[in-house]
């Protein structure tokens, strides 16, 4: 409900005397002293108990305990509404009941606005004429307008206000009359069944039809804290027609479309009358098309908002309207704001508008004007040079006849961004790293902390100097009282009028929203130089590309670490695949794990790697602005994407997220349920401390381990010591030239389909289910390694169901190349003990060995395993205990009896993981691609080491061609000891093995074989 203003009620309680209303009902008044007395019509009083105090305007009875002003007098006497009572009153109808005293007094009825017997054109013009005049005496509805600068419409457009006084003014429903013109009012969407104005509490924009008659209302509510639910927008129940300013369309070559009246409005106000509005993003009509079509409009500038809603909106009418034969172009507002939000921030309306409108941006078809700039300005981040290129294809809008576009106002030369934005480019300034400086006449302003990827924000620190005058602040550009304090603050340092201060601003701020737009653009390979493409190309032609990347890697400061470095770059290149590889480095803390994944990173281009700290449980869900397509999300600890894990796994499972939550319908306000969608494939990067990795994480990942040893600590504190020598100054300069080329051979890179012509023949181990997901990493490792090679390979084409398929082959070269680095990379996460706990077997059983004692004799404490691995006390009892749970070491209690000793009952060398058994030999695919042999020579389809395959080991069986022996028992048998046991005792149960101090151990217990 809309409110009454206080100013209003205040000059109510002042103008209409009390004394005049009680004796306009009859009421017998005498004077005693300053008051007057008389009998109260509201219960039997025999003696006078009603009292009117004239000085204060107010009433009060001592018999009932009834008083107040003249409004609730109003309210007491007729005993009708509050808001019925202030129109009463507004009236200035003092004869508020027929006879005094009774209980059911009748109230002197307002002025019907509308009439029974008006046809429903006349009767919607008839309450269009009552709203309009109810806005002329509302000031809060006259606020709002003004807040939303569109007040200067108010005559035009014959805009309204429905304060719910329109019901007051008919006659009661329980009248004949009352109910006909009731009814009536309710048939064309005025009232609802309720009795309540459907537009109740809204500034009410109509629209008209050719023959002056309405075509329909729309109404905006002027509070915003109404409770949860409440729709702020309402159009009249039932289909829309008509078409909002159709006069200002008639006549004109093009025509701006805007998602609501309010925005259509903004734009007329600043001058621009060839405007009108869907109603909604969903809104616009055949109607719509028809007048297009009759008025000779050619070209059609959408203006929807820039949120997901309206971007989305703006593609299916620009489709539409191509249809058509119109041609199209989308107004590139700033990210999450509307025409209205922008027009307020950005002053004057009128110049801020038309620099949008004339870098609007072709969509394509209809009839297009032809371009007429030939040069333009070289985009950020150096904007002060000029470079002459070719005409572009994508035509300019002309100036709007009749509009502030026009030959008034000074010509702009436009800068294409590579998103075709182009606002604020008439504005030189000077752009480095740290700062941007704009020189306006004798005014100087230096701009600092901008950031290019911020939105919905432009907080930076501006200093404005002229002379030995000057004045610094920080603030919001887009916060209009921060912008006013700073222009008022600045004007009277630097003794210039605000006014010029001002226009500067305003400049700045334009500048500064067209770098941002910038900022946010891809970079293509259209946008480099063709120095930089050409190197790029050299680079992608390497015969041997795989050692060149570690050799970069090794220029830009990274020592050690080949495979880690080479997978992390592998994972990153396949973003461009169906189905990327995600990797988790996994390291002690200070083991460099964040500065392997920063290296990487620094490969990738910019726009096309996203890096976040954390994340909360929900906020990939959300992530549909961001774009996370072909792109690498990288988290910089796993823990603290641990409420978000189950997105990740999601995302890269799946490679989409989809989730139902509940918000806000665009058009009525009502809380609806709404789809989020986040579109993949992404190449997820983890680091971690964790020893034990999720498993759902594990299955999806692979899994770097970060060198810990000696030599690597030595080799990166001779890397530190270098970068602070005069070599390390030169390696500096050079990595920033490496990691651009690299930057840019990404760029180049095609996410062309990739077909395996040998992947029949290809091997995996299949022992276990998780290989299920390892063997789809090692296809996709090959197929990454393929498409880094695209360049060196002839695209090929195939017509398939009428479309043409182009893809490149995998090679011999690419599988062995796989096959190298998943030895080591797979062999490893399928081995059952951490990398880093295999790392600390491996030292333990190199010190038992070159102790000169017997295995079984050789007792070690925590204290020697940490001098022997260089472990702190946390990590080698972590280390410890899971070898132990496995039995690999057994535990003895010590001489002391406090403390513990260890035993190695492990009996392999401890390096059992480095190796992937079951890969095919290469050599071993004839040119058939039918023949399979192998390096080993006959029977043998593998390639690789011939020791078991560390693996669970599955039932026993008896048959002559078990490799062990004849009873299913391996040599070694202790790995995997959590699977070997159950069969060890089944075997025992059943007498085929006995203990033996001599047999193969397990554990604390050793048994053989019965023959």
């Amino acid at each position: 409900m809309a409110r009454i203003a206080e100013q209003e009620l205040e000059r109510l309680k002042a103008e209409v005397s009390v004394e005049q209303l009680v004796r306009a009902q009859g009421i017998e008044l005498a004077k005693s002293g300053r008051d007057w007395r008389g009998r109260c019509p509201f219960h039997e009083d025999s003696t006078p108990s009603l009292v009117i105090t004239p000085a204060k305007n107010l009433w009060h009875c001592f018999g009932c305990g009834t008083g107040g002003g003249p409004v609730d007098w109003a309210m007491k006497a007729g005993g009708i509404s509050f808001r019925h009572a202030v129109e009463l009153l507004r009236e200035g109808i003092p004869s508020l009941a027929a006879k005094a005293g009774t209980k059911n007094a009748t109230v002197r009825a307002l002025e019907a606005p509308v009439s029974a017997s008006a046809d429903d054109a006349a009767l919607l013009s008839q309450v269009v004429d009552y709203y309009h005049q109810t806005l002329k005496a509302a000031p809060e509805a006259i606020a709002y307008l003004e807040k939303r600068g569109i007040a200067g419409a108010v005559e035009h457009f014959k805009l309204g206000y429905a304060n719910r006084t329109l019901g007051l003014r008919l006659p009661y429903k329980n009248r004949e009359a009352g109910e006909a013109i009731r009814s009536r009012l309710q048939s064309v969407g005025v009232i609802r069944e309720s009795g309540h104005e459907h537009l109740n509490g809204c500034v009410v924009f109509p629209w008209f039809d050719k023959a002056g008659n309405v075509a329909g209302l729309y109404g905006r509510k002027t509070r915003d804290d109404l409770r949860a639910g409440t729709a702020y927008h309402l159009y009249l129940p039932g289909p829309r027609c008509g078409v909002f300013n159709a006069d200002g369309v008639r006549g004109q070559k093009e025509v701006i479309v805007c998602e609501a009246i309010i925005d259509a409005l903004t734009f007329w106000c600043a001058g621009f009358t060839n405007v009108t509005a869907a109603f909604g993003v969903n809104g616009f009509t055949d109607d719509h098309v028809e007048l297009f079509k009759s008025s000779g409009i050619e070209r059609v500038i959408i203006a929807f908002d820039r949120d997901a809603a309206g971007d989305a909106g703006a593609v299916k009418l620009a489709e539409r309207l191509m249809a058509e034969g119109f041609g199209c172009y989308r107004l590139k507002l700033p990210h999450g704001l509307d025409a209205n939000e922008y027009a307020l921030k950005v002053t004057p309306a009128a110049k801020s508008l038309g620099t949008l409108i004339r870098s609007a941006e072709w969509l394509g078809n209809g009839k297009a004007p032809a371009r007429a700039v030939a040069a333009v300005l070289e985009s950020a981040p150096t904007l002060a040079a000029k470079k002459e290129v070719e005409p572009a294809s994508a035509p300019t809008l002309p100036a709007t006849e009749g509009s502030p576009c026009g030959a008034a106002m000074e010509p702009v030369v436009p800068v294409l961004s590579p998103k075709g934005t182009s606002f604020g480019a008439d504005i030189a300034c000077e752009v480095s790293e740290s700062e941007i400086v704009f020189t306006f006449g004798v005014v100087r302003y230096r701009v600092r902390g901008f950031d290019a990827k911020a939105s919905g924000a432009l907080k930076v620190n501006v200093l404005a100097s002229s002379g030995e005058w000057f004045h610094v602040d920080t603030l919001d550009l887009y916060h209009a009282k921060a912008r006013a304090n700073y222009i008022a603050r600045a004007a009277a340092e630097l003794r210039v009028k605000e006014d010029a201060v001002k226009a500067d601003l305003g400049r700045v701020l334009l500048k500064l929203e067209m770098l941002q737009v910038q900022g946010d653009a891809p970079v293509s390979s259209q946008d480099m130089s063709a120095e930089d493409k050409r190197a790029a190309l050299d680079l992608l032609s390497v015969p041997d590309l795989l050692a060149r990347i570690v050799s970069d890697f090794d220029a830009c400061g990274v020592v050690g670490e080949e495979t880690n470095k080479l997978v992390g770059y592998l994972a990153a290149v396949s973003r461009k695949l169906d189905a990327p590889l995600a990797v988790v480095v996994q390291s002690s803390s200070a083991a460099g794990k964040s500065s392997l994944m920063d290296a990487v990173l620094a490969f990738v281009p910019e726009e096309e790697r996203i890096k976040y700290s954390a994340m909360t449980g929900q906020s990939l869900f959300y992530m549909g602005e961001t774009n996370l397509k072909h792109k690498v999300l990288a988290i910089c600890e796993e823990e603290g994407a641990s409420r978000a894990a189950y997105a990740l796994k999601l995302l890269q499972s799946d490679g989409e997220l989809t989730i139902a939550s509940t918000g806000k319908d665009a058009e009525t306000g009502n809380l609806v349920t709404q789809e989020y969608r986040v579109e993949g494939p992404v190449s997820i990067m983890l680091t971690t401390t964790a020893i034990e990795i999720d498993e759902e994480l594990l299955n999806r990942c692979l899994i770097l381990t970060v060198d810990e040893g000696r030599e690597q600590t030595e080799a990166i504190h001779r890397l530190q010591r270098q970068k602070r020598t005069l070599e390390g100054l030169k390696l500096k300069a050079q990595k920033e030239r490496v990691l651009n080329v690299h930057r840019n051979a990404q760029r180049l890179l095609k996410p062309l389909a990739v077909v395996n012509p040998y992947a029949d023949q290809l091997t995996f181990l299949s022992d276990r289910t998780r290989t299920r997901r390892d063997h789809e990493k090692y296809l996709t490792l090959i197929d990454t390694i393929a498409l880094l090679h695209q360049v060196q390979r002839e695209v090929k084409t195939v017509q398939h169901a009428g479309e043409a398929l182009e893809y490149i082959e995998v090679t011999l070269a690419d599988i062995e190349a796989a096959n190298r680095i998943v030895h080591e990379v797979l062999g490893r996460s399928l081995d059952e003990l951490p990398p880093v706990t295999r790392r600390v077997l491996e030292a333990i059983v190199d010190a038992v060995k070159a102790k000169p004692l017997p295995r079984e004799s050789v007792r070690f404490s925590r204290r020697e395993v940490r001098a022997w691995t260089g472990q702190s006390d946390t990590q080698a009892r972590a280390h410890l205990e899971r070898l132990v749970e496995l039995e690999y070491l057994l535990t003895h209690r010590g001489r002391r009896g406090q403390s513990f000793e260890y035993e190695l009952i492990y009996d392999g060398d401890g390096s059992d993981s480095a190796h992937l058994a079951g890969l095919i030999d290469t050599t071993t695919i004839g040119s058939s691609r039918g023949e399979i042999g192998s390096s080993r020579g006959k029977g043998s389809e593998f390639a690789g080491s011939t020791r078991p395959q560390n693996g669970p080991i599955s039932a026993p069986s008896r048959g002559a061609e078990n490799p062990a022996n004849a009873d299913g028992i391996r040599p070694s048998a202790n790995k995997r000891v959590s699977g070997a046991k159950t069969h060890i005792q089944r075997e025992k149960n059943s007498g085929l093995v006995v203990p033996s101090p001599e047999g193969t151990s397990f554990g604390a217990y050793s048994y053989e074989a019965r023959t």
